[in-house]
C-alpha cells in the first residue's frame, strides 16, 4: 500500500519538511561554505599536483574535493526543496564516497615513507602498501557507490534498505582498512624510532625538518578526522533511514562536514610535494628514495650517534 508521502515532490501543507528522510532543510549557509572550501582546495591541489608532479596524489585529492562540491551542491538544491530527488541523489552518492579518495591519498604516503626511511624496517615490501590499501579502498568505494546509487533511486523501502546496507558495509570495510593501515604504519614508525642510530644522515635530517614534521602531523590529523567521520556514518546508517542521528543536522555539519574540511586543509596546506620531497622524487622513478644512488649500507650515508 502506498505511503502518504510517496507522491511528494515539493513542500506543501500535506508534504511537510519533517516527513522527508532528513526531516529538515539543509543549511544553505553551511552547504555554501563547504562548497567554497572544497572548491578552493581542489584548485590548489590541482596546481600543486602539476607543480610538484604528484599525479596520483593530485588525482585522489581533486576527485575527492569534486565529490564534496557536487554533494553539497545537492544539499543546496535540497534547501530549496527537501523533496527534490536529484538533490538527494547528488548528496547521498557523492558525500558518501568522496572521503575514500582522501583516504587513498593517505595510504599512498606509507609506501614512500618506507622507501625513505628503509624497507628493512617494514613488515611488507613498499609496493604492497599501495596495492593492498588502494585495492581495499577501491572495494569500499564500489560498495559505497553502489549502495548510494541503489538508495538514491529506490522506489520502495526494501530497496532503499538494501542500498543503505551496502553503504554501511562499504564504510565498515573502510574503517577496518583504516585500522589495519594504522597498525602497520604505527609498527613501522616504532621500528624506525628504535633504529634511529642506524638511519642515514639524510633520513635523520629529514626527521628534524620542520616542514616534514608538519606534514606528519597533518597526515595524522587527516587520518583521525576521516576515521571519526566514518564512525559517525556507521552510526547514522545503522539506525535506518530517518533515524534521530540522520535527522540531526548539527551533528552532520560537524561530523561529516567540518572534520573532512580539517582533513583536506591538512592534506593541502602540508602537501607532500613541498613538505616531503622524497615522495615526488620517488614518483619520478627513483627506487632508492632519500639515499639517491647510494645504498643504505654505505657508511658515508649512515648517521651514527655520538
Amino acid at each position: 500500500m502506498p505511503g502518504p508521502y510517496d507522491d511528494c515532490v515539493d513542500v506543501t501543507d500535506l508534504c511537510v519538511v519533517e516527513a522527508t528522510t532528513y526531516g529538515y532543510r539543509p543549511s544553505l549557509g553551511a552547504s555554501s561554505f563547504f562548497i567554497a572550501i572544497f572548491a578552493a582546495c581542489m584548485g590548489i591541489q590541482f596546481f600543486q599536483g602539476i607543480r610538484w608532479r604528484t599525479w596520483f596524489y593530485m588525482s585522489a585529492m581533486t576527485l575527492g574535493c569534486l565529490g564534496e562540491v557536487v554533494g553539497y551542491a545537492g544539499r543546496v538544491i535540497m534547501h530549496g526543496n527537501p523533496w527534490d530527488e536529484i538533490g538527494f541523489q547528488m548528496q547521498i552518492c557523492c558525500l558518501i564516497i568522496a572521503p575514500s579518495f582522501f583516504a587513498a591519498a593517505i595510504y599512498l604516503t606509507l609506501k614512500h615513507l618506507v622507501l625513505t626511511f628503509g624497507p628493512e624496517h617494514s613488515r611488507l615490501p613498499p609496493k604492497w602498501y599501495t596495492w593492498i590499501f588502494i585495492g581495499c579502498d577501491l572495494f569500499s568505494l564500489i560498495l559505497q557507490g553502489a549502495g548510494g546509487g541503489v538508495a538514491a533511486s529506490a522506489s520502495d523501502q526494501s530497496t532503499q534498505d538494501t542500498g543503505s546496507n551496502l553503504m554501511l558495509a562499504g564504510i565498515v570495510w573502510q574503517v577496518v582498512t583504516l585500522i589495519v593501515f594504522a597498525a602497520l604504519a604505527g609498527d613501522f614508525v616504532l621500528r624506525v624510532s628504535r633504529a634511529r642510530s642506524s638511519l642515514t644522515l639524510a633520513a635523520s635530517d629529514l626527521l628534524k625538518d620542520r616542514k616534514f614534521r608538519l606534514f606528519a602531523v597533518g597526515l595524522v590529523i587527516a587520518y583521525l578526522t576521516i576515521t571519526i567521520r566514518c564512525i559517525y556514518r556507521i552510526a547514522e546508517l545503522a539506525g535506518g533511514w530517518g533515524n534521530d542521528i540522520m535527522q540531526n543536522e548539527a551533528e552532520f555539519i560537524v561530523l561529516e562536514g567540518v572534520v573532512i574540511v580539517i582533513a583536506v586543509i591538512c592534506q593541502t596546506a602540508f602537501h607532500p610535494g613541498y613538505c616531503f620531497p622524497q615522495m615526488r622524487m620517488q614518483g619520478r622513478g627513483s627506487s632508492k628514495g632519500i639515499l639517491g644512488d647510494k645504498d643504505a649500507s654505505d657508511p658515508e650515508m649512515t648517521h651514527t650517534s655520538v
